[in-house]
């Protein structure tokens, strides 16, 4: 039912537009020079586009997206570029080709699902769990998901290993809704 909702919201341009908006507006809020994000995969908002125009306007930032190194194990981010080559990866997803690891202070994870506590449902490979978990370094990066409004449940079914989001974006809000 959530996939199916999410493909229809993907399929509305200006519910695209209105999420890229948002995403910009996310990364002035927090003022981070490093993003790790996802390569689209059917129904995900492809966020490429508004990280083009993030990346363009100063050239101290970096975007990263994940590497499965080994099936199972956390992802290892490596920098992107809009017009870098791309490889064919595990769960044939795109990877990119620069090698450069990167730890992203900003994380843009991809939601299936999600609810007003900023808890998401993914695909259930648990690798964004996982990831997070063993985080190198002492500071672990914001976490914002991406989601469509239809996508917005009331309360998902939580496990002990999982990590609520710091922000959920969508084209309509931001959950949890900021203290005013």
């Amino acid at each position: 039912m959530l996939l199916e909702a999410r493909l229809q919201a993907a399929s509305e341009p200006a519910h695209n537009a209105a999420l890229g908006r948002r995403l910009l507006d996310a990364l002035k809020r927090y003022g981070v020079d490093s993003v790790g994000f996802y390569w689209p995969l059917a129904g995900e908002f492809d966020a490429r586009p508004a990280l083009s125009v993030w990346l363009a306007a100063n050239p101290r930032r970096e975007a990263s997206l994940p590497i499965v190194k080994e099936r199972g194990m956390p992802l290892e981010f490596h920098a992107w570029t809009p017009d870098m080559t791309m490889q064919i990866g595990h769960h044939k997803i795109a990877e990119p080709t620069s090698g450069q690891v990167v730890i992203p202070e900003l994380l843009f994870v991809p939601c299936v699902g999600f609810d007003d506590d900023g808890y998401r449902l993914g695909y259930g490979g648990g690798y964004y769990d996982r990831t997070l978990a063993t985080w190198p370094g002492s500071k672990k990066p914001l976490t914002v998901g991406i989601a469509y409004e239809a996508c917005r449940t009331q309360a998902l079914q939580r496990e002990a290993h999982d990590i609520p989001l710091d922000l959920i974006v969508t084209e309509a809000d931001f959950y949890p809704r900021p203290s005013r």
